[in-house]
């Protein structure tokens, strides 16, 4: 018979793996898995009209009435980039962005990284009518899927190369705000984005007044939020605008509200904000059609664009900037390893899937779910391969 310790034994290991830099990685794959085989199932019907449902919140003539589907999207997701937002704040701040000459060459890479799959995309889904806006799905890279997979090859790993992984996804994450800005953003409502701008000064008169309540602050970003949602550009603009508000530092205050909100949020955001966006987004029916859906020319695409275009971008940009002497390969890295890294940045999945839902969530849009296909196929061999490509080029310890 087992003592309650050894019955315990299983869940403190679980427990451990959820804790750790795999933790949300391997959250988000049980919860996309969990998606699709309830999409495929007879329980399809009851996943459908969860997130079907409507959800009404309103105070006096404002009004907000969408279905659970889009709460999730434009509304917790707003809080996942509220979190990008602080995060790319401390790394311009004090972080791998405030030195121009250590990131010129993640940040060279980035922009190939984004570019290339885009190209390669629009090359296999030429001809089809729609598929042009899903462009961008495959330029993003998932910051926690990726450096989950690094993590698993534990102290091999030398810092410089995680710093370079790091610093590329954080200028990903940028490129993927500013292309949901200027190509996914719907008719606008002047009256409304004239607030959400008010709103935004007035975070900015409270940010150069030094004002240190956390509170004040997220009652502003709430407001804009609200402003931003009805104004026609996508709300979660308004939380990483939000965390670009935040002081970074206060007279008098050792701590920073930017890193302290960056603590409180990572275990909301890693441990349910993500796993329900997952779960909500990642559910496609494939149906009699089988995997012979994968043949469709957009998840194709992105997966190529994926799996091929993202290590493609990133190492002829990085071959360019060493070459001209604009940067200098990272200490204790080669070329094999950089290669390894290249291919974990083809792990789009959230941010992919995010992109996914702006180009093709509307209603009766054919093309719906198909890129979903592509994601995750494109992530699961980024993720795999990257992954052996880096064990056989990283040092033994």
């Amino acid at each position: 018979m087992n003592s309650p310790n050894q019955s315990l034994g299983p869940l403190k290991q679980i427990k451990a793996v959820l804790h750790s830099e795999v933790g949300p990685g391997v959250l988000l794959v049980i919860m996309a898995v969990l998606a699709m085989t309830i999409m495929n199932s007879s329980l399809a019907s009851y996943y459908e009209a969860i997130f079907s449902t409507k959800v009404v919140f309103g105070v006096g003539p404002i009004v907000i009435d969408k279905p659970f589907l889009l709460w999730v999207n434009d509304g917790l997701m707003a809080i996942f980039f509220f979190l990008i937002g602080l995060e790319i704040k401390r790394e311009l701040m004090v972080g791998h962005l405030s030195d121009i000459r250590q990131a010129l060459l993640p940040l060279g890479a980035a922009v190939g990284g984004m570019a290339a799959p885009a190209v390669i995309y629009l090359i296999v889904t030429h001809g089809v009518d729609g598929a042009a806006n899903g462009w961008a799905i495959p330029a993003a890279t998932d910051i926690a899927f990726a450096i989950g997979v690094l993590a698993l090859l534990g102290p091999r790993v030398p810092v410089p190369l995680k710093v370079f992984l790091l610093t590329l996804a954080v200028a990903d994450d940028l490129g993927a705000i500013v292309i949901i800005a200027l190509f996914y953003t719907e008719q606008l409502s002047v009256g409304s984005l004239g607030i959400a701008f008010a709103a935004l000064g007035i975070l900015i008169l409270m940010n150069y007044s030094n004002v240190g309540n956390k509170s004040a602050y997220l009652l502003v970003g709430f407001i804009m939020w609200v402003a931003v949602l009805k104004s026609g550009v996508h709300a979660t603009l308004a939380g990483v605008a939000l965390g670009f508000c935040i002081p970074y530092t206060l007279p008098k205050q050792e701590s920073s509200p930017v890193v302290q909100l960056e603590h409180d949020l990572h275990g909301f955001t890693n441990y349910l904000v993500l796993p329900l966006f997952a779960f909500a987004n990642a559910g496609v029916a494939i149906g009699e059609q089988g995997l012979a859906i994968l043949g469709h020319q957009v998840p194709m695409g992105i997966a190529a664009g994926l799996f091929f275009g993202k290590p493609i971008g990133v190492m002829i940009c990085c071959f360019l900037i060493l070459k001209f002497g604009v940067a200098q390969m990272p200490r204790h890295v080669n070329w094999g390893q950089l290669f390894g890294v290249s291919l974990l940045c083809g792990i789009g999945f959230t941010m992919s899937l995010f992109i996914g839902s702006l180009a093709f969530g509307g209603m009766g849009n054919p093309l719906a779910g198909l890129d979903r296909l592509g994601i995750l196929t494109g992530s699961l061999l980024s993720a795999v391969i990257g992954f052996i490509v880096l064990k056989k080029a990283l040092p033994e310890r």
